[in-house]
Protein backbone atom coordinates (compact mmCIF):
# COMPACT_ATOMS: atom_id res chain seq x y z
CA UNK A 1 0.00 0.00 0.00
CA UNK A 2 1.69 3.14 -0.84
CA UNK A 3 -0.38 6.18 -0.15
CA UNK A 4 1.52 9.81 -0.54
CA UNK A 5 1.98 11.23 3.30
CA UNK A 6 -0.14 14.16 4.16
CA UNK A 7 1.91 17.32 3.79
CA UNK A 8 0.97 20.39 5.55
CA UNK A 9 2.74 23.58 6.87
CA UNK A 10 2.79 25.26 10.69
CA UNK A 11 0.07 27.70 10.78
CA UNK A 12 0.89 30.98 13.18
CA UNK A 13 -1.90 30.28 15.36
CA UNK A 14 -0.18 26.81 16.00
CA UNK A 15 2.37 28.59 17.87
CA UNK A 16 3.49 29.59 21.52
CA UNK A 17 5.14 32.80 22.64
CA UNK A 18 8.29 31.10 21.55
CA UNK A 19 7.32 30.42 17.99
CA UNK A 20 7.57 27.11 18.50
CA UNK A 21 4.89 24.30 17.45
CA UNK A 22 2.17 23.79 20.86
CA UNK A 23 3.12 20.22 21.98
CA UNK A 24 -1.03 19.39 21.44
CA UNK A 25 -1.03 20.96 18.13
CA UNK A 26 0.83 17.61 17.09
CA UNK A 27 -1.79 15.23 17.83
CA UNK A 28 -4.41 17.28 15.70
CA UNK A 29 -1.76 17.02 12.52
CA UNK A 30 -1.81 13.10 13.48
CA UNK A 31 -5.99 13.51 13.03
CA UNK A 32 -5.62 15.42 9.78
CA UNK A 33 -3.18 13.00 8.31
CA UNK A 34 -5.20 9.89 9.44
CA UNK A 35 -8.92 11.49 8.01
CA UNK A 36 -6.60 11.95 4.80
CA UNK A 37 -5.54 8.40 4.62
CA UNK A 38 -8.85 6.98 5.17
CA UNK A 39 -10.38 9.26 2.45
CA UNK A 40 -7.31 8.25 0.20
CA UNK A 41 -8.19 4.41 0.98
CA UNK A 42 -12.04 4.97 0.42
CA UNK A 43 -12.80 4.50 3.97
CA UNK A 44 -13.72 8.28 5.36
CA UNK A 45 -14.56 8.03 9.05
CA UNK A 46 -17.62 10.51 7.79
CA UNK A 47 -19.10 7.45 5.73
CA UNK A 48 -18.50 5.88 8.86
CA UNK A 49 -20.48 8.07 10.85
CA UNK A 50 -23.45 7.81 8.05
CA UNK A 51 -23.55 4.26 8.78
CA UNK A 52 -23.80 4.87 12.84
CA UNK A 53 -20.14 3.75 13.83
CA UNK A 54 -17.91 5.82 15.48
CA UNK A 55 -13.96 5.87 15.78
CA UNK A 56 -13.58 7.82 18.69
CA UNK A 57 -8.99 7.79 20.41
CA UNK A 58 -9.17 5.82 22.88
CA UNK A 59 -5.25 5.82 23.59
CA UNK A 60 -2.61 8.73 22.16
CA UNK A 61 1.21 9.58 22.44
CA UNK A 62 3.52 11.95 20.72
CA UNK A 63 7.15 12.01 21.44
CA UNK A 64 8.79 15.20 20.40
CA UNK A 65 12.20 15.06 18.95
CA UNK A 66 12.75 18.41 17.28
CA UNK A 67 11.19 21.50 17.39
CA UNK A 68 8.74 22.81 14.70
CA UNK A 69 8.06 26.76 14.01
CA UNK A 70 5.74 28.91 12.00
CA UNK A 71 6.15 28.42 8.11
CA UNK A 72 7.96 24.83 8.21
CA UNK A 73 6.92 22.79 5.57
CA UNK A 74 6.55 19.20 7.01
CA UNK A 75 4.78 15.74 6.07
CA UNK A 76 3.27 12.97 8.34
CA UNK A 77 4.03 9.40 7.28
CA UNK A 78 0.79 7.29 8.53
CA UNK A 79 1.04 3.24 9.14
CA UNK A 80 -1.54 1.11 9.74
CA UNK A 81 -0.27 -0.71 13.01
CA UNK A 82 -2.93 -2.92 14.40
CA UNK A 83 -6.19 -3.74 13.67
CA UNK A 84 -8.55 -6.25 15.51
CA UNK A 85 -12.10 -5.58 14.51
CA UNK A 86 -12.90 -3.96 17.53
CA UNK A 87 -9.51 -1.49 17.56
CA UNK A 88 -7.26 -0.13 15.24
CA UNK A 89 -4.05 1.39 15.76
CA UNK A 90 -1.89 3.77 13.49
CA UNK A 91 1.45 5.07 14.23
CA UNK A 92 2.94 8.86 12.64
CA UNK A 93 5.88 10.45 12.01
CA UNK A 94 6.27 13.71 11.25
CA UNK A 95 9.28 14.36 9.31
CA UNK A 96 10.63 17.69 7.73
CA UNK A 97 13.93 17.63 5.89
CA UNK A 98 14.11 14.26 5.46
CA UNK A 99 14.72 14.18 9.14
CA UNK A 100 11.97 13.05 12.44
CA UNK A 101 10.67 15.56 14.03
CA UNK A 102 7.88 13.92 16.48
CA UNK A 103 6.87 10.26 15.89
CA UNK A 104 3.68 9.28 17.97
CA UNK A 105 0.47 6.36 17.47
CA UNK A 106 -3.53 6.76 18.31
CA UNK A 107 -5.47 4.10 19.03
CA UNK A 108 -9.35 3.72 18.05
CA UNK A 109 -12.02 1.71 18.86
CA UNK A 110 -15.57 1.57 16.95
CA UNK A 111 -18.73 2.43 18.73
CA UNK A 112 -22.45 2.90 17.62
CA UNK A 113 -24.89 5.69 18.10
CA UNK A 114 -25.20 4.79 21.53
CA UNK A 115 -21.32 4.53 22.41
CA UNK A 116 -21.24 1.03 23.05
CA UNK A 117 -18.47 -1.39 21.60
CA UNK A 118 -19.04 -3.10 18.36
CA UNK A 119 -17.82 -5.49 16.27
CA UNK A 120 -17.09 -4.39 13.19
CA UNK A 121 -16.75 -7.92 11.30
CA UNK A 122 -20.62 -8.27 12.02
CA UNK A 123 -21.88 -4.68 12.37
CA UNK A 124 -20.43 -3.81 9.05
CA UNK A 125 -18.59 -6.41 6.99
CA UNK A 126 -18.13 -4.51 4.05
CA UNK A 127 -16.01 -1.57 5.69
CA UNK A 128 -14.33 -4.69 7.54
CA UNK A 129 -13.56 -6.26 5.32
CA UNK A 130 -11.72 -2.71 3.84
CA UNK A 131 -10.23 -1.82 6.71
CA UNK A 132 -8.62 -5.84 6.79
CA UNK A 133 -7.33 -4.99 3.24
CA UNK A 134 -5.70 -1.31 4.48
CA UNK A 135 -4.09 -3.04 7.81
CA UNK A 136 -2.59 -5.75 5.01
CA UNK A 137 -4.69 -8.76 6.42
CA UNK A 138 -3.49 -8.23 9.79
CA UNK A 139 -5.62 -9.63 12.44
CA UNK A 140 -5.04 -9.96 16.19
CA UNK A 141 -6.94 -11.97 18.20
CA UNK A 142 -8.44 -10.55 21.11
CA UNK A 143 -8.42 -12.47 24.16
CA UNK A 144 -11.31 -13.59 25.85
CA UNK A 145 -11.84 -12.93 29.57
CA UNK A 146 -12.63 -15.78 32.04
Amino acid sequence: MNIEPYERQVNYYETDQMGIVHHTNYFRYFEEARMDFMQKMNCSAMDLEKKGIIIPNVDAYARYLKILHFEDRFTIKITPASFTGIRMKFEYEVIKDGEVYCTGYTTHCFVDSDMKPIALKYSDPETYEKLLEIFDGQIKKVKKKG
